[in-house]
């Protein structure tokens, strides 16, 4: 058994923020159907660093987000798409769209019309701004939200700043939280038998997560500081030089600074009074970090790691992208798996990473080719092969 065994999404999402969400709800068990306009699909299928794949509308992008998936085509805007739609949605217990707000309502299906025709309903929306409000009707991408969230604001140091993340962090948080709304909904659904509509906000999602730095300002009345890869809460902690390269160590407890000083042979560093507590060495940062590096520079990343993560002070190497992939202890965890694709391969992704004991999540099919499921699913709602043809014809599907 699955988390969601038995659970039926409709997934009208498009490109990362939607597709993320229901990446989750696919890979914990429930049917995902994938509703795609039959002109190309999801934008994602042509956005990649294969070209190759890219043609194929399989690019990297999508293939990312959309496992576990089936691929309905319909053109929504034909009658006898929306009669599909309406047969589809009788047997959905959730859909999801991250379309501009009123674009669903302008189709002829507002959550008013899909609570009238199946009460059970969850609709999910996911939008950058939300479905209200002055900014409500703006087009948004991830750089947008990111920038106007602040998060731009708060990276880098004073050489390089304001600072993108380097991936589409507030279209994966939008995605993530419209995932844990969408289960909180069908938990509530059990114990009252009703479903709701749920507004999710790309805007709203990310600033949460700034909540630290944000409470320094919206409580302590302090603007953030531009510490790069310095923490803002502690000192010694942040990244480091040595022989091969840098270390990130976080000496965040009065313990584990002591300790340090120890394995540094700094011993004296302890009493010293810029550095002996800790608003004191957050203080003197600047003076501070020099005299670290002076002894890390001696021996490579590779050592102190071992030597300080030995002595209960947590560091640890900076790694590219593809080691960071290659770790034993991803491997282990199982964060990584790899499942075939008749028309190219092995893909390798990213399967669930939350470990249930009872009900697991698995990677057990690949993400689908364009329309690929149309006719099973049609098949499934009552439509002869004929009708199927027909509607092919027509370009209703």
């Amino acid at each position: 058994m699955k988390l969601l065994d038995g659970i039926r999404v409709l997934d009208m999402t498009n490109v990362l923020a939607g597709p993320f969400a229901t990446l989750h709800l696919a890979l914990a068990g429930a049917e995902v159907i994938k509703i795609e306009n039959p002109e190309g699909g999801d934008l994602a299928r042509k956005l990649g660093n294969v070209p190759e794949l890219n043609e194929q509308l399989m690019g990297t992008s999508f293939l990312a987000q959309n496992s576990n998936k089936k691929s309905l085509t319909l053109n929504l805007k034909e009658a006898d798409a929306k009669e599909i739609f309406r047969k589809l949605i009788l047997t959905a217990d959730v859909l999801v769209e991250n379309f501009r707000p009123g674009v669903l309502a302008r189709l002829g299906f507002p959550w008013e019309t899909l609570h009238e025709m199946n009460p059970r309903l969850i609709y999910c929306a996911i939008s950058g701004f939300g479905q209200t409000g002055p900014d409500a009707d703006k087009p948004a991408y991830d750089q947008i939200i990111q920038g106007l969230s602040g998060v731009m604001a708060v990276n880098g140091d004073e050489r390089l700043n304001p600072l993108r993340a380097g991936f589409p962090v507030c279209d994966t948080v939008g995605g993530l939280n419209a995932a844990f709304a969408i289960l909180g909904a069908l938990y509530h659904r059990e114990r009252t038998g009703r479903g709701q509509s749920i507004d999710v906000a790309m805007l709203d999602s990310i600033m949460p997560l700034l909540g630290w730095v944000a409470a320094n300002w919206l409580i302590g009345g302090k603007p953030p500081q531009l510490l790069g890869n310095d923490n803002m809460t502690a000192a010694p902690s942040g990244s480091f030089k040595t022989s091969d390269g840098y270390i990130n160590i976080a000496a965040n407890e009065q313990k584990q600074w002591e300790s340090l000083c120890d394995v540094l042979a700094l011993a004296e560093l302890k009493t010293d009074q810029r550095f002996e507590k800790r608003d004191a060495r957050k203080a003197n940062r600047k003076a501070l970090t020099p005299l670290i590096e002076a002894k890390l520079t001696g021996q490579p990343t590779a050592y102190w790691a071992g030597r300080l993560n030995a002595k209960g002070i947590p560091s640890g190497d900076i790694l590219t992208l593809q080691a960071a992939l290659a770790q034993p202890q991803i491997a282990h965890r199982g964060t990584i798996q790899t499942i075939e694709e008749p028309g190219i391969g092995p893909l390798t992704l990213f399967g669930l990473t939350a470990k249930f004991s009872e009900t697991p999540g698995s990677l057990d099919a690949p993400p689908p080719r364009l329309s690929a499921d149309t006719g099973a699913i049609l098949k499934d709602l009552g439509y002869s092969d004929e009708q199927i043809a027909s509607f092919k014809e027509r370009s209703v599907i």
